[in-house]
């Protein structure tokens, strides 16, 4: 199978990065060909969990604004964003018939809030242009030709057989299905990889790419997973790990090819006593705060949850990124919460011991014991399903350290949440080695690489998914353009 252009991965950069290939193709008499390789059975799958299924494409803010989230390589990206702006993704998904609505925090969502409707509009969009979609094509080896690229690829193709119900009624349910492996040759004269990062692996982002990238001569830092839960003391029950300084020690669901890091405790791990009272609750403009060795090294305002990972929510999110890597280079990390920023100590610490003397004189406190008529006025300052938690945490906490403790509530952190349900991966394919205003590699020309798979990060808000679209977009332009004059200068001689 020949392909003028061929990108490995269908994901929100390899999608972008056919549809801004073939939109530059079209400019030439005769076209040129491009076609998507993807190993999963549909493409999008990651799109389609990102913003627990809402999906939020991007975020409007200004560069000047938006660089700021842009933890690690915002000058490389730079170029591609002016590229393809947060106007200009949100113009191209109109245009293609998704309206979208932008919330607090310039968050760009589809007017429905599904996921479903980005990726659709995304693979309607390549198709318009002309591009070809493989599902099920799993990449196996990339190596260097003469004229380009030679991929050798497993495509598995499974097909279900339906009946309806015996009323005729209701939705075609499978009776069997039939999978057919083949191997495939692809040759291509141009070749974009965004196989994405490390994080979701069971939706195809599984770092295959990096390898290819190595034995083309890049540089790959570290992968870690960032945006992800960070799980304090005392929140999951890990009575089953043989090796306390692994949480990894347990049973990992991640490939093998994946690193064992220290710190990792799995989601799956089932939570403690305190575990069960935290989980569920969400704290909205509090602040947190971090700390590796004891030193302060950053502050977050947003909101919070405690879910079954851990600390969770924007700002929970914000601080992972320096919590991983500080675990993981084995320092000691803690995190303090302000559930009160917007209120001095002193001015809270006399509303405490006002509205405990309210409770007080309350008719209905009479015999009542010490411990419930403190909850209920704990209750009137912080959300009341969070009160046996907060209490479970701080259980020497009385009326006159109250407002200390709801000013700085302590959590020594545990680990973390790994691969397997963290938003992204921090790390990747260096800098260095690529092309900032076209994302060719300098390593292997002709070669384009985007997305996930690329050292840089962002902060959540849809920093990451735009940054995606720009990064494939970009890449998928430059490669045209090359093959473009490469073309026209055939023609030439």
């Amino acid at each position: 199978m020949k392909s003028d252009i061929i990108i490995i991965g269908g994901g929100a950069a390899g999608l972008m990065a056919a549809v801004g290939a073939a939109g530059k193709l079209a400019e030439l008499e005769n076209g040129g060909t491009v076609t998507v390789l993807e190993k999963m059975q549909k493409p999008g799958r990651k799109i389609m969990v990102s913003g627990k299924g809402r999906c939020n494409f991007t975020n409007v803010k200004s560069w000047e604004d938006f660089g700021e989230h842009v933890c690690n390589g915002a000058s490389f990206i730079a170029p591609a964003f002016h590229n393809l702006t947060p106007e200009n993704v949100v113009e191209f998904f109109r245009a293609n018939g998704m309206r979208s609505v932008v919330e607090r925090g310039d968050r760009a969502f589809p007017q429905s809030y599904k996921s479903g409707d980005v990726v659709d509009t995304l693979v309607r969009a390549c198709m318009l242009r002309g591009v070809k979609i493989v599902n099920g094509c799993a990449v196996d080896e990339v190596e260097r030709v003469p004229k380009g690229f030679r991929l050798h690829c497993t495509v598995t193709t499974v097909k279900e057989f339906r009946r309806r119900d015996d009323d005729g009624r209701g939705k075609n349910k499978p009776v069997r299905s039939e999978t057919k492996v083949e191997k495939e040759v692809y040759l291509c004269s141009k070749l974009i990889v965004a196989t994405g990062g490390l994080s979701y692996p069971w939706t195809g982002s599984d770092g295959d790419g990096y390898g290819w990238c190595k034995a083309f001569g890049h540089d790959v830092t570290d992968c870690l997973p960032s945006l992800t839960a960070i799980v304090p003391e005392g929140y999951k029950d890990l009575s089953g790990n043989e090796d306390d300084d692994s949480r990894a020690g347990r049973k990992n669901p991640l490939p093998n090819n994946y690193p064992v890091l220290k710190g990792h405790i799995e989601r799956i791990t089932p939570l403690s006593q305190m575990g069960d009272l935290l989980c569920g609750n969400s704290l909205d403009n509090v602040r947190i705060t971090l700390y590796v060795d004891g030193n302060e090294v950053q502050d977050e305002f947003g909101d919070l949850e405690f879910t079954d990972g851990g600390i969770e929510g924007p700002i929970g999110f914000q601080v992972s990124r320096r919590a991983v890597r500080a675990i993981v280079n084995g320092s000691k990390v803690s995190v303090s919460l302000d559930l009160k920023p917007a209120v001095e100590y002193e001015k809270l610490d006399a509303d405490v011991h006002g509205r405990w003397e309210d409770v007080l004189q309350d008719p209905r406190s009479k015999g009542a014991p010490f411990r419930k008529l403190f909850r209920i006025m704990l209750g009137k300052l912080i959300p009341w399903d969070l009160t046996l938690g907060f209490l479970h945490c701080n259980p020497q906490v009385s009326v006159d350290t109250l407002a200390s403790a709801l000013k700085a509530w302590k959590f020594d952190i545990a680990g973390f949440v790994g691969f397997e349900r963290a938003v992204i991966t921090s790390g990747g394919v260096g800098l260095d080695g690529v092309v900032a205003k076209t994302l060719e590699s300098k390593k292997m020309p002709s070669m384009y690489l985007c997305g996930e798979m690329l050292d840089f990060d962002c902060d959540t808000g849809g920093y990451n998914m735009h940054s995606a679209f720009a990064t494939g977009y970009l890449a998928g332009q430059s490669a045209a353009k090359s093959f473009c004059a490469v073309a026209e200068d055939s023609e030439t001689k």
